[in-house]
């Protein structure tokens, strides 16, 4: 069978990329830019549409000019035109239409646009992105020269898994405490082998149990995306595990902070249980920021348990491989070698997550005492020390601030020209977000956090891709999910992620107001 179809798509895609990189070089689209604020993008666009503009103006001349025959080179090269397809619409969405969508929200107000309409909602590039894909492929469908590329999506995200084992190391363990790798690990592992136990009443495919099961148990998404191959979850059911993460946490991070303030939680209380209960990542930011909006003591207590979550996705994925193996089969037939099993079918890219996490773990990539892909180093250059002026500014605001640990920190700051330590480090962050200062002044105390505050660059690329291939990954699995075949999938793991997000928020609150106190 001869894959490559003579058609003008791959060709007219390459030359698009190629225009996007020359307009974006030139400043022919700098007004475009500046309003959508997406100067960050700028590099971003030259790069890969100079890149991938070349790839496919040459892969689609041949498409459209070559001889096809049957053979490896037919099938590899025929499946970029879904690729440079995929990749176009990601781009799109994450260059123009998200921040587009974020200039709108934020036009209705600072609370209603920005923070609940376009935070908590997550109307960002990847559930754009998602969407964009479902309409393409139930409006439009996949064009025939693009369906055996299109399949190349789940390859994007099982690399990006594996460079996620990049941002985490075993050092960080010295930071999280007793407390969070004990409770967590009590919840994390309760909340999957509860969804399992319910999946199982409940006559729902072992494949959907155990994607619902990462999802509901670890860190949301990056859970669900890395154990979907394992269980081999179809694109439907990873949609709906997503659906319903996003629902349960968008309720989450409205009710939390209320039941908070109810009960008079500490900053290390409820911290620690939106890290707990609260199962997205940016909902546990945003929840902890909406119950303390005047410094950083709560968001991170909730940030330190949020990584500890992140750090049992290996454990959890090889949990449910086994537990895929023993309950898939037929069960009239002989028992299977699960041992044999696991050995020979493991998927790769887990084992790549796990090698990555151990070269991680030795400061490879970063500094051992790197915190989420960023490492406190006070050697600043001279450069990056505060200038005179600022110095003097806030010198001039200084009386403002209350707090005798801020009025010590900023004092250091001062005299120093730059953050003297990781403790005083925090209490910059913390006035700067309490914003007792005025802007020109919170401003400078920004700049000094991230003088000794910063990402090593190894870990600022892995970061980057790992971004670009999951935009990549998640828009094509978009592409992917029919609407057929969500109404096949039924209200059923909706139900379960219900019981268990509540049973988890609800058990993990009663063990905190109980056992937490101020002080870990």
């Amino acid at each position: 069978m001869v894959y490559t179809k003579k058609h003008p798509a791959l060709l007219i895609m390459g030359i698009i990329f190629v225009a996007i990189a020359y307009m974006a070089d030139s400043g022919s689209m700098a007004g475009l830019i500046k309003f959508l604020h997406a100067k960050k993008y700028v590099a971003e666009m030259v790069g890969m549409g100079y890149a991938f503009g070349a790839i496919g103006v040459v892969v689609g001349a041949w498409h459209m000019w070559g001889t096809h025959t049957e053979g490896n080179m037919d099938y590899y090269l025929s499946s970029i035109a879904g690729a440079i397809f995929i990749l176009l619409v990601a781009m799109i969405v994450r260059w123009y239409l998200a921040p587009w969508v974020a200039v709108l929200s934020k036009s209705m107000g600072p609370v209603m646009g920005a923070k609940y309409l376009h935070q908590v909602l997550g109307l960002n590039y990847v559930v754009i992105g998602i969407l964009a894909g479902i309409i393409i492929v139930n409006v439009f469908r996949i064009p025939e020269w693009a369906e055996n590329g299109v399949r190349l999506s789940r390859l994007g995200l099982k690399t990006g898994v594996i460079l996620l084992g990049t941002l985490y190391s075993l050092a960080e363990l010295q930071s999280l405490g007793k407390l969070s790798a004990i409770m967590v690990g009590f919840f994390v592992l309760g909340s999957v082998g509860m969804v399992l136990w319910l999946g199982r009443r409940r006559n729902i495919p072992n494949s959907m149990g155990g994607v619902l099961s990462a999802g509901m148990g670890v860190c949301g998404v990056s859970a669900t995306v890395a154990s979907a191959p394992v269980v081999q979850a179809k694109a439907v059911e990873i949609a709906y595990t997503i659906g319903t993460i996003l629902i349960w946490g968008v309720g989450c991070m409205f009710l939390f902070p209320v039941v908070g303030h109810v009960l008079e939680l500490g900053h290390i209380q409820f911290g620690a249980w939106a890290g707990t209960g609260i199962l997205n990542s940016a909902q546990v930011a945003g929840a902890a920021l909406a119950y303390q909006p005047d410094g950083i003591e709560t968001l991170k207590v909730a940030e330190i348990f949020n990584i500890t979550r992140v750090l049992f996705l290996p454990i959890i994925v090889m949990w449910l491989a086994v537990w895929y193996v023993k309950h898939e089969g037929n069960e009239n037939t002989a028992k299977v070698n699960v041992g044999a099993v696991i050995f020979e079918k493991f998927p790769v890219f887990v084992l790549g997550f796990i090698l990555m996490f151990a070269l991680s773990s030795t400061g490879v990539f970063a500094p051992a005492n790197h915190y989420k892909g960023k490492f406190f180093d006070n050697n600043v250059k001279a450069s990056k020390l505060l200038k005179d002026e600022q110095i003097a500014l806030l010198t001039a605001e200084a009386p403002k601030v209350q707090r005798d640990d801020r009025k010590a920190a900023l004092d250091r700051l001062i005299q120093n020209k730059k953050i003297m330590s990781l403790k005083d480090d925090a209490q910059i962050r913390g006035l700067a977000n309490a914003k007792v200062m005025s802007k020109g002044a919170t401003k400078v105390l920004k700049k000094a956090h991230k003088a000794v505050r910063h990402t090593a660059k190894k870990i600022k690329k892995f970061r980057q891709w790992i971004t670009l291939l999951f935009a990549f990954g998640l828009t094509g699995l978009g592409m992917q999910i029919t609407i057929s075949a969500m109404k096949q999938a039924g209200g059923q793991p909706l139900v379960i992620g219900g019981i268990v997000g509540t049973v988890k928020a609800v058990a993990s609150l009663i063990v905190i107001v109980l056992f937490v106190r101020e002080v870990i």
